[in-house]
């Protein structure tokens, strides 16, 4: 299964897109609602992202829960997340049915209050 679409991979892009003109522009960031949630079936591990990087397209950025306790915002390379197998060897799998009820940093603080994504 491929884990992003066209469609997801264009709102990413877009939602990049928009984060690098502000930062240029000195302005805050916005606080996207997370497009795409992956997973592994057979590990725990998480990520919620919001952006995919316009000039590194396989760079993308959100709150990553490696299963250990402390999830965090950051970066991660889909295709090292391609490369991911869970205790099973089960590839990272996208949650077809996922919609985002909140943004990033309300998973985020909810997920450190946890120490677990819970979405």
């Amino acid at each position: 299964m491929k884990l992003l679409t066209q469609a997801i991979q264009e709102r990413l892009l877009a939602n990049g897109r928009t984060n690098n003109a502000r930062r240029d522009q000195g302005l805050a960031e916005l606080d996207f609602k997370p497009v795409v949630k992956l997973f592994t079936p057979d590990a725990g591990a998480t990520w919620l992202l919001t952006e995919l990087d316009p000039e590194d397209r396989d760079i993308a950025f959100g709150l990553c829960d490696l299963g250990l306790g402390c999830p965090e915002l950051g970066s991660v390379s889909l295709n090292e997340l391609s490369e991911v197998r869970g205790a099973l060897r089960l590839r990272v799998e996208r949650e077809f049915s996922f919609e985002a009820e909140k943004t990033l940093s309300e998973y985020a603080v909810d997920a450190h209050r946890m120490q677990r994504i819970t979405a």
